[in-house]
């Protein structure tokens, strides 16, 4: 479950960048813990299995239950997890209260153990998580050629976990959406593993599909986001093929959370008053959704010129001396720009959504924007989705003011700042849209939404007709070893990418 390659762990120096090649991989062996629950476990389902008669009840029983047994699962882990992440960041902030001078210490320690701790125990842990689990899927077989257990097992989630909890606990610029999103992926294919072997065929390519759109509406409380993303983003292949999968899981997991959570208390963001405006206003939405798509496809290229000159550093030491550069240019940028580039940027969106007087600084936005980029280069783990929304709400708060726009068109054109740089780093309009869209509950603005997606998309294309996520997929691939072009289409030469 939670093995390195075996060219990582008997060679240092590939550990020092997850997407070093190594001569010959080795998939992992059973362990004797993962095999007392696997008995267990078959023992107990086929009890199940034999206690239902109807034969078409058991067939659909047989069929749904790891889907739903992963989703509760997925809606556990992440609402754990959201509650480390959120005690995480309130320490720093007390931390940052008894002294601010203290971020000098507290950041380079920070980025250099959420370094180690992803270059010493999990390489593939580092990062967002998204594009692991796009490799995963891409490489997931039914036979002893699956690869997907390289960037799904167990130990990925438990690195994961801690890499990114002290990244925000120095104060780090990253989310926690990305990562839920490999974490559910890998629980989704735990649970897939362990089935016994007179279960009916499931896919694993299926259940990490499913897995990652239930992390995702489980993170951001978003399921018809968590739907759409799969569609769009981690497969191409059509969704009737695994509806009922994708719907039931995603379902299951947001409604465990929300029991975990307490009762319903609203969508992601809150209720934001919004005035849809007319057919003119549209040219503001379309002045913001040009600048913020454009600032995150120049983000994506930013965060990939830096992992190039990660990647070509092979020891522990020259990528330590780079952990601390990225933490020592985090702290100048704060020092600089502000505060408001630390943590996931949540507290930016609900004081431009929500306060009743707003200045809105042009700082903000390279606060933002470059807090993320050297949070997330640093070689640690967390992601970019929840820092991407909040540097655009600070670009489309920037120039709303210049519009003379009333508080609650205000919103709008954050909202639209939001929706277009996350196009900008995803390539995935209609996602970013919906993900919104649920998080802040005003339908009545969904076609402004959708309009600055659609321009975002278009400018961000201009710059690269590839996302950052599916770039950092084909790096991972082309560093699998003996990985061919017709095996899944990725190149060769990494490089080239």
């Amino acid at each position: 479950m939670c093995w390195c390659p075996a060219g990582i762990r008997r060679h240092p120096r590939a550990a020092a960048s997850f997407l070093a090649p190594v001569p010959q991989e080795t998939p992992p062996a059973q362990e004797p813990r993962l095999d007392r629950i696997q008995r267990t476990l078959s023992n107990g389902l086929a009890r199940l299995r034999d206690s239902v008669r109807d034969s078409r009840a058991k067939e659909l029983l047989m069929l749904t239950l790891p889907y739903q047994l992963a989703a509760i699962l997925t809606a556990l882990v992440a609402v754990g997890y959201a509650l480390l992440f959120e005690m995480a960041e309130e320490a720093n902030a007390w931390i940052l209260q008894r002294d601010p001078d203290l971020l000098y210490l507290t950041a380079p320690a920070a980025f250099l153990v959420s370094w180690w701790l992803v270059w010493k125990l999990a390489p593939m842990a580092a990062g967002s998580g998204i594009p692991q689990l796009m490799a995963a899927i891409e490489v997931a077989r039914e036979s002893e050629k699956d690869r997907s257990w390289r960037f799904l097992n167990l130990r990925i989630i438990l690195v994961k976990v801690a890499s990114s909890m002290a990244m925000v606990l120095g104060g780090g610029a990253v989310g926690r959406e990305g990562p839920t999103l490999q974490i559910s992926g890998s629980v989704y294919r735990l649970v897939h593993r362990i089935l016994p072997p007179f279960w009916p065929k499931v896919s694993r390519r299926v259940m990490m599909i499913t897995g990652g759109a239930a992390g995702l509406g489980a993170a951001f409380n978003t399921p018809l986001g968590g739907i759409v993303f799969a569609v769009e983003e981690l497969t191409k292949t059509h969704i009737a093929q695994f509806r009922t999968a994708v719907l039931s899981a995603t379902i299951l997991s947001g409604m465990t959370a929300q029991w975990l959570n307490g009762p319903y208390l609203g969508p992601f963001l809150g209720y934001p008053k919004v005035s849809a405006g007319g057919f003119s206003f549209m040219y503001k939405v379309l002045t913001i959704a040009l600048i913020a798509g454009l600032c995150g496809a120049l983000f994506c290229k930013g965060l990939l010129l830096l992992d190039g000159i990660r990647r070509k550093l092979r020891n522990g030491r020259a990528l330590a001396l780079y952990t601390l550069a990225a933490a020592a240019l985090f702290i100048l940028c704060l020092k600089i720009f502000g505060m408001q580039g630390m943590g996931s940027g949540k507290h930016l969106l609900e004081h431009y959504l929500f306060e009743p007087q707003v200045n809105p600084s042009w700082k903000d936005i390279p606060a933002r924007i470059l807090g993320s980029l050297f949070s997330a280069s640093a070689g640690g783990a967390g992601g970019i989705f929840a820092p991407s929304l909040s540097s655009g709400a600070a670009v489309g708060g920037y120039i709303a003011q210049f519009f003379e726009a009333t508080r609650s068109e205000f919103n709008v054109l954050v909202l639209a700042g939001m929706t277009a740089f996350l196009t900008g780093v995803s390539r995935s309009p209609f996602t970013s849209a919906i993900l919104v869209l649920e998080m802040t509950d005003r339908h009545s603005v969904i076609f402004q939404l959708m309009y600055a997606a659609m321009i975002a998309f278009l400018v961000a294309n201009l710059i690269d007709r590839k996302s950052f996520y599916e770039r950092m997929k084909l790096r991972l691939l082309a560093a699998l070893p003996d990985w061919k072009p017709e095996e899944g289409g990725a190149p060769a030469d990494p490089s080239r990418h």
